[in-house]
């Protein structure tokens, strides 16, 4: 199980390993967080490491956007099409649509200089994206169930099945 890293501000840093997190209570650098803990067994004893960790000195880190990119798009949108719905796992078109079968689909095409932003890709599945083609969604006659937004930090962060402890401190 991997540990939820604060700063001394209780926003979230990142998701370390146990041992990591062994290592800075052991040298005092942290404070517990929550009162869930893992137990790591030794030898010689146990020790228990709360699954949420807070630095005791505050750490600057400069403010900077979620980087974009195609991993970050597809789980940004869990794996569904922004213009049907259809979701990984489920049938359309006669075939089962697994996670690979997602593309990243551009709203203004690149041919017609659309960059590859948060705010202009999404996830799309194969149909939608051969019939949009490279056309607008206006101009294909297509409607987007959402509107694509540059994701918060945090949400890229932790992804997954994310501990119930953690959701305080991640404003989910």
């Amino acid at each position: 199980m991997a540990i939820l890293l604060l700063n001394a501000s209780y926003e979230p840093l990142s998701v370390i390993t146990q041992r990591r997190a062994m290592s800075l209570m052991l040298r005092e650098r942290v404070d517990a967080a929550t009162q869930d803990a893992v137990t790591i067994r030794s030898t010689s004893g146990s020790l228990a490491i709360p699954t949420v960790i807070r630095l005791r000195r505050y750490i600057n880190v400069p403010r900077r956007g979620a980087r974009w990119s195609r991993k970050g798009v597809l789980q940004r949108d869990e794996y569904q099409c922004i213009y049907c719905g259809v979701k990984a796992g489920e049938r359309k078109g006669g075939q089962i649509l697994g996670r690979s079968s997602f593309t990243v689909d551009h709203i203004i095409p690149r041919s017609r200089g659309g960059r590859s932003s948060w705010v202009n890709t999404a996830c799309a599945c194969p149909i939608c994206n051969n019939r949009k083609a490279n056309r607008t969604p206006h101009e294909a006659g297509m409607i987007m169930r959402w509107e694509p937004k540059t994701p918060r930090v945090t949400y890229l962060i932790a992804s997954g099945e994310i501990p119930a402890a953690w959701k305080i401190y991640l404003e989910m």
